[in-house]
């Protein structure tokens, strides 16, 4: 983080935008090592703020005095006292400055979920704005339980097949090293591979931005890839066949801890078929579970409605519906 972005989180802080735990991580660090007068640690939070509202305008008039002014001069002990406030402020943005990657690193832990997914075994979940995430085996996902923010980010390593909610507002970020992956709303595939040195992402629909450390290196669009030398860092862009790449996703049918809507969703993708529901309440229903490739859709469909206290039957024309009371 740059000195700009400090400032912006300092400015936050004096307009309480922050979050409750960027409040307390900045203003214990303040308490420790923005000041060392014991005042500081009496004063509230209007006065904190006040405090540093002050400080920063005594830098802003001391950074536009480039050209020779008349001033009065001040008494030798008030003057003082401000060259000491800018000073202190000064060294306290420097400060923040050397401290942020454990500051941020400490924000991080606090406000992610991290799930890792065992050698052998593959996973599904749904994230809180609806963006369907199949995860690989040894993958790991760190992702926040709700999204506050102007972007959806979160941070991948392994492999992961993406189903994005579209939010044109709130673009989707997905961080895999130095490499930052932005789309609306697509699907696509991101694999690193990190006994290769490698990185893949591949788009079944929509369109994807892939950069690396802030440069961009393609602008894929479906059945499209890109491949990262992550030694080199050279990519290499080709057109292949996307559902190739995405077969490892079709070897399990995977829930975890999804609705019933979510599970319907997956299942009308997979077989290519309608499902319904009596009761809207049944969409809320949630469950864990798997079942293994080759299970026939009647089967996986008993499973999941015993969890749920549901029946299902097929139409005439085909399509399915679900029974039950639901859940509140």
């Amino acid at each position: 983080m740059n000195r700009d972005n400090i400032e912006a989180l300092l400015g936050r802080y004096q307009k309480r935008e922050t979050s409750i735990e960027e409040d307390h991580l900045i203003e214990k660090w303040l308490a420790e090592n923005g000041n060392a007068d014991p005042e500081w640690q009496q004063l509230d939070r209007s006065g904190k703020e006040q405090w540093l509202s002050d400080v920063f305008m005594e830098i802003k008039d001391t950074i536009k005095a480039n050209e020779p002014k008349v001033v009065l001069i001040e008494s030798r002990t008030y003057l003082w006292y401000k060259i000491a406030g800018v000073a202190a402020v000064l060294i306290m943005v420097f400060g923040l400055y050397l401290s942020w990657p454990l500051l941020e690193k400490r924000m991080l832990s606090q406000d992610l979920t991290s799930l890792s997914i065992p050698d052998q075994e593959k996973k599904q979940i749904t994230l809180a704005d609806g963006t369907q995430v199949w995860l690989n085996a040894g993958s790991e996902l760190k992702y926040p339980k709700v999204f506050n923010g102007k972007t959806r980010e979160i941070y991948l390593s392994g492999e992961a097949y993406f189903d994005v909610k579209h939010d044109a507002a709130k673009p989707f970020l997905i961080h895999t090293g130095k490499v930052l992956t932005t789309v609306l709303g697509t699907a696509f595939n991101i694999k690193e591979d990190q006994s290769k040195h490698t990185l893949e992402v591949t788009v079944t629909r929509g369109k994807v931005s892939v950069a690396d450390d802030g440069k961009v290196l393609s602008i894929l669009t479906s059945n499209q890839q890109v491949s990262l030398d992550m030694i080199s860092r050279k990519p290499i862009e080709k057109t292949i066949d996307a559902q190739t790449v995405i077969a490892w996703r079709d070897e399990n049918i995977l829930f975890d801890d999804i609705t019933l809507a979510d599970a319907a969703i997956q299942l009308e993708k997979h077989f290519h078929v309608k499902i319904t529901f009596n009761n809207d309440k049944l969409k809320r229903c949630r469950f864990s579970g798997a079942t293994l490739k080759g299970d026939q859709l009647n089967k996986i469909l008993d499973v999941i409605t015993d969890f749920n206290n549901a029946t299902w039957e097929t139409k005439s024309s085909g399509h399915i519906v679900i029974y039950g009371e639901g859940c509140n």
